[in-house]
């Protein structure tokens, strides 16, 4: 297991040298005594302590990299699961927004099955579904606009259709404006973001 040295100083470095035997230094011989050995020896010991302190070095990057990548390796995880959290708690906050306004009848059922029929696939015999209340306001909005876009098509009362909702059905199938379906592909949408 590889331990850590830790050194605090008070002030920074603004020199350093190494010092070797034969300048008395650390361990360091008195100059004068036998200083062909000496300065040998000072060589010899000198690359020793180079290639120590390089090995010591490689060892500290090995572990720093090691580290980053653990630290990456956390964050991706992390960003991962908090993302799809967020996702979750985004479409919870606009299904209340929505839940409140719908409460509050804050919302043009007119402009929901114009929306609607703008996405089906056919505009011949076409049936839509609301529900009573819905019904009667679109029954309200045909009589103040009799030449508009839904005087070609059936209105009918379905109490199994949510209000702010609408199903159209015609020959060639169906549409769904469905506010649950709405957010869960809203949800969706922002899971797959990056």
């Amino acid at each position: 297991m590889t331990q850590t040295l830790t050194i605090r100083l008070e002030k920074p470095i603004t020199s350093a040298k190494f010092m070797d035997e034969s300048a008395g230094g650390i361990g360091g011989k008195v100059p004068g005594l036998g200083q062909a050995n000496s300065a040998a020896n000072s060589v010899q010991i000198s690359a020793q302590d180079s290639e120590v302190q390089k090995n010591i070095f490689l060892q500290t990057c090995q572990a720093i990299n090691g580290v980053v990548t653990k630290l990456n390796q956390f964050y991706e995880k992390m960003f991962a699961e908090q993302k799809e959290e967020i996702a979750k708690l985004s479409v919870e906050i606009a299904r209340k927004i929505l839940m409140q306004k719908v409460e509050d009848g804050d919302y043009e059922i007119q402009s929901i099955v114009k929306e609607a029929l703008s996405k089906a696939p056919t505009r011949q015999d076409i049936v839509v579904h609301l529900n009573p209340e819905d019904l009667a306001e679109c029954q309200k909005a045909l009589q103040n606009e009799p030449d508009g876009t839904l005087t070609d098509v059936k209105l009918v009362s379905d109490s199994n259709i949510g209000r702010a909702e609408c199903l159209l059905e015609s020959p060639k199938g169906t549409v769904e404006s469905l506010i649950n379906e709405h957010l869960d592909r809203i949800g969706k949408a922002l899971k797959k973001a990056e």
